[in-house]
């Protein structure tokens, strides 16, 4: 595998860096520290300029190539924020924090793309200028968006976004990637039914809101299987129903259901909701309830470009060998909010190898650092590949 030497001989350094990050793992845009280690490390290294607090706690770096004669800005992105989960791992490097652990490799990721940074300010081996996004809360909070609302994308004269995430189950050093739809939108809801209380002896005199809501919970289920094409993918869950009584002998009046809704693309995204509606509150009044269903819209599609794509390609080519990278690997449903960094610029967004881990989200996950010269090596392999130096 062609591992650049010198990002081989980072190894150790850059594995003391995840694991540090991994010891203390903090939230959404409460990434102060991590924010902190990441500037430290950057200004080490010498590159050109750091800016943070963008979208809120984010950390923009900037690395000039040797020349910069056509005007080429390539951004590179990681995530930096952890998970609201106890660790189970056993580890000694485990998280030092109670109730919080990175449990999706973003600890990886932002210390590959460390490694790439301290490679590329030493080198300068290409033409252009290469952009280190360091972003928070991606788990749920948005933070691709907010940097995006920050202005970056057009203060940096972004061109051109790259990501990475770790995959559990494949082979490290290898490479997973399709161009369009990648990863799904993530939109989330809430159904408040109200009918009207009374005692569990007189069904008559009330309106039985647990009755209606398993109703809805059972009739949402079709809108995956009778309005949505087979081909096509979409996940509808109900995560969790609530009565406003815990006794048993209660007949509650209000009953509150939320669910998560999954999507391809956007065509599907707009069916589910107005089905989603329609489905609530006509069954409610069938009835004699009422449904007011609440709607929070979430992350959009992840969705490669397709020129792009062929970029990241070549790249993990370069890196892993023909045989290690799947062009065309099936999309999942997970959400990502580098979507948003998408939907403003060109890019592609890539899978790589964790080996044979517990699965992302998982209180026994960890990242694989045997990964982290592959995804260095990808980053460094994408400047070089995009910018080639003018020399």
């Amino acid at each position: 595998m062609p591992i650049r030497n010198r990002i081989a001989q980072m190894h150790e350094e850059i594995t003391g860096w995840r694991r540090h990050l991994h010891e203390n793992p903090e939230l959404l845009f409460d990434v102060h520290e991590t924010a902190a280690f990441v500037q430290a490390r950057l200004k080490e290294f010498g590159v050109d300029e750091i800016t943070p607090g963008i979208g809120q706690t984010g950390v923009v770096a900037v690395i000039k190539g040797k020349s910069d004669t056509k005007g080429r800005v390539i951004g590179l992105r990681a995530d930096m924020d952890a998970l609201p989960i106890h660790e189970a791992t056993g580890l000694d490097y485990a998280s030092k924090v109670d109730g919080k652990m990175h449990a999706c490799g973003h600890d990886g990721h932002t210390a590959m793309l460390l490694g790439a940074a301290k490679y590329l300010a030493e080198t300068r081996n290409f033409d252009g200028t290469a952009v280190m996004i360091f972003q928070p809360a991606e788990e749920g909070g948005g933070g691709g968006r907010e940097m995006c609302r920050d202005g970056m994308m057009d203060r940096w004269n972004i061109q051109e976004v790259y990501g990475l995430h770790n995959g559990p189950g494949t082979p490290i050093g290898e490479f997973g990637i399709r161009p369009g739809a990648l990863l799904a939108s993530a939109d989330e809801f809430e159904i408040v039914v109200t009918g009207k209380g009374g005692h569990a002896a007189e069904p008559q005199e009330a309106v039985d809101t647990t009755l209606v809501a398993a109703q809805i919970l059972v009739s949402l289920q079709s809108i995956v299987s009778r309005n949505v094409k087979p081909i096509e993918r979409v996940v509808l869950t109900v995560g969790t129903l609530e009565t406003d009584s815990s006794a048993s002998n209660v007949i509650a009046h209000t009953v509150r259901m939320k669910g998560t809704v999954r999507t391809l693309d956007n065509n599907n995204r707009a069916l589910a909701e107005k089905r989603i509606r329609e489905v609530a509150t006509h069954t409610a009044l069938a009835f004699g309830a009422t449904a007011e269903v609440i709607w929070e819209e979430g992350y959009p599609v992840t969705v490669n470009h397709d020129r792009e794509t062929a970029f990241a390609v070549e790249a993990a080519q370069a890196v892993a060998g023909e045989a290690n990278v799947d062009a065309n690997v099936q999309p999942i449903m997970p959400a990502e909010d580098f979507s948003f960094m998408l939907e403003e610029r060109p890019g592609a967004y890539i899978f790589l190898g964790n080996g044979d881990s517990a699965q992302c989200h998982h209180p026994a996950y960890n990242f694989n650092d045997e990964a982290i010269p592959v995804g260095s090596s990808w980053f460094v392999e994408m400047i070089e590949r995009r910018m080639p130096s003018a020399d």
